[in-house]
């Protein structure tokens, strides 16, 4: 029973981990949003610096977050659904830039999710 729940322990925290590790990798891509908005603003002004530093904020939080979630979970499938950041880009670009998404897209965001759980699969 002893070992019955430290297994339980274990994946209760691997799930922990993954559920950090995609907030963190939705707070990177939205950084990517904070850059491109930044882009379309006049040079120097007030909300270029705005959005360029929310920019620099994201990648912040990410470089300290992602230090700390690689001692939890392997390099390779850390960086292996750091792909994930594809889809969320396209649901930024519908969101806040009113772009389309193609079948093309669709198709594509479906092999990296099927790449990306083959990976976590063989290296559980």
């Amino acid at each position: 029973m002893v070992t019955k729940m430290k297994k339980q322990t274990k994946v209760n925290k691997q799930i922990v981990v993954f559920l950090c590790l995609h907030c963190l990798l939705v707070i990177y891509s939205l950084g990517a949003v904070a850059s491109k908005t930044a882009a379309k603003e006049a040079f120097l002004s007030f909300p270029f610096f705005l959005f360029y530093g929310l920019n620099l904020f994201a990648l912040g939080v990410y470089a300290i977050v992602w230090q700390q979630l690689l001692k939890h979970i392997s390099l390779t499938t850390a960086f292996c659904n750091k792909s994930v950041t594809i889809v969320w880009g396209m649901l930024w670009g519908v969101v806040f830039f009113s772009e389309t998404i193609k079948w093309n897209m669709i198709l594509g965001a479906l092999i990296v999710i099927a790449g990306v759980i083959m990976v976590v699969k063989s290296d559980a």
